[in-house]
């Protein structure tokens, strides 16, 4: 049981780092989207942005609910 939420908490943790160069990277593009044209055709990739900082954000509560668990179990 412990090895399967060992397991479960790297995915998870894998899964935050993904989605966190996914963010900074729309950022980046957003940002020099911004600076080129002048903030025209940019919604799209803010809305990358806000995809991926919002699954950043279910990943890591998903994260914090198998560590919870895992100290519930051993405790």
């Amino acid at each position: 049981m412990n090895v399967l939420l060992i397991i479960l908490i790297v995915g998870l943790s894998l899964m935050v780092v993904v989605s966190l160069v996914r963010g900074v990277v729309a950022f980046l593009q957003t940002t020099k989207v911004d600076l080129e044209n002048g903030g025209v055709n940019s919604t799209e990739l803010q809305m990358r942005q806000n995809k991926a900082m919002m699954s950043r954000i279910k990943y890591q509560a998903l994260a914090i609910v198998v560590v919870a668990v895992l100290l519930a179990v051993n405790s």
